[in-house]
């Protein structure tokens, strides 16, 4: 399995029982979905290595207690120790409405209502407080906060998503 076909789900925070099992933080704003997984992909030396999973339950609402499989002490659970999860994109719940993964909306066209077509989306900028579109227009690269008021639908179909922007947000870019 190639990383760039699956999505990064959390990873492998500590040492549960000295029996092998291990708490994974897992990357979510509802880990409840991921709680009975028969395998995730584990990253070791850069490699998406499959671990089947004996069991597993929710932690502290953002941990999952896992117990995998070949896996029976703490010096098996050191192996993995900090290793990131993985599972295919295949997995992931479909999502409907305004609601959107980053990745799937990566070369859809970015339409504000007033200005029309602004550009075609190359990115998404989640390193600061607030994510952001990143749109590309020409040569010029137009930021918008990722903030749901200024989303007004997500059109999977003709992969577009319409944008209602401040006045003179875009502007500032394409008029510079």
């Amino acid at each position: 399995m190639r990383k760039e076909d699956c999505f990064y789900l959390g990873k492998i925070a500590k040492k549960f029982s000295y029996k092998g099992e291990v708490l994974a933080w897992l990357d979510t704003d509802e880990p409840g979905l991921y709680e009975n997984l028969e395998s995730v992909f584990v990253e070791i030396n850069k490699h998406l290595v499959p671990f089947f999973i004996i069991s597993s339950s929710l932690h502290k609402n953002d941990f999952l207690r896992i117990r995998f499989e070949d896996i029976n002490s703490e010096e098996d659970a050191d192996r993995i120790m900090g290793c990131a999860l993985y599972l295919p994109l295949s997995a992931l719940p479909k999502l409907e409405g305004n609601r959107f993964y980053f990745h799937e909306i990566i070369g859809f066209t970015a339409e504000d209502q007033r200005l029309g077509d602004i550009g075609i989306i190359t990115g998404i900028n989640d390193n600061s407080a607030q994510a952001l579109f990143e749109i590309k227009k020409g040569d010029t690269e137009i930021l918008v906060p990722m903030i749901d008021d200024f989303i007004v639908k997500v059109d999977r179909e003709n992969k577009k998503i319409v944008l209602n922007t401040p006045e003179g947000l875009v502007d500032l870019y394409l008029n510079s």
